[in-house]
């Protein structure tokens, strides 16, 4: 397996390329954008893309998808049943997915967007999106809002194994542990003294 992350200055998020040298497949997370560079992975590599694992609908996540549409055929996963017109693949909380041969688990964590979905890739690797970031979770309307978010991230996601790496939408990497040790976020009071300061992740 190899992971590529793609820095894109549209919205400052992170894409994914995930590979599987062994068959040739590859999919991708949240496609920002498809540029020359990341093409060129692929195909240096003889990929073929045969599916998108979108977290959740905000432009900045999902703006690649034409792009890529036009070029390859892959499966769509989202909570959404579809997505700038493209027809996806509706996943839920707790469904299992095989792609690229790959066994991905979709965990639904509301919060940052009614739609969030995060994937967990053969136990592994972690792909969140917006919900959690290095050091960070997800913005959200409301000082209510983000303390569920911390609820349900503590709920869902600090359950699983403490090396299983993090990838998130926008920043570097982490790990489940680092955040549970050092995540500003679930300090007691935070959402109510930051929230004019937090407007990074959108």
């Amino acid at each position: 397996m190899k992971i590529y992350q793609h820095y894109s200055i549209f919205g400052f998020s992170n894409s994914y390329i995930v590979g599987n040298e062994e068959i040739g497949k590859a999919i991708i997370v949240d496609p920002a954008e498809l540029t020359p560079t990341m093409i060129e992975k692929i195909e240096h590599h003889h990929f073929e893309i045969s599916g998108i694992l979108i977290t959740h609908n905000h432009k900045h996540h999902v703006n690649g998808l034409s792009t890529i549409m036009k070029i390859y055929k892959p499966t769509i996963y989202a909570s959404n049943a579809k997505l700038m017109n493209f027809q996806c693949r509706k996943v839920r909380d707790g469904d299992k997915i095989s792609e690229a041969n790959f066994v991905i688990e979709a965990i639904a964590v509301p919060g940052h967007s009614q739609d969030s979905i995060v994937y967990l890739l053969d136990g592994l690797f972690l792909f969140t999106g917006d919900v959690l970031h290095a050091g960070l979770i997800g913005k959200t309307s409301s000082a209510f809002n983000t303390n569920a978010l911390a609820e349900r991230i503590a709920q869902k996601l600090f359950i699983l194994p403490d090396r299983i790496v993090l990838f998130p939408g926008h920043g570097p990497p982490s790990t489940i542990g680092t955040e549970k040790k050092s995540n500003v976020s679930f300090k007691a009071g935070f959402a109510e003294k930051i929230r004019s300061n937090y407007d990074f992740f959108v």
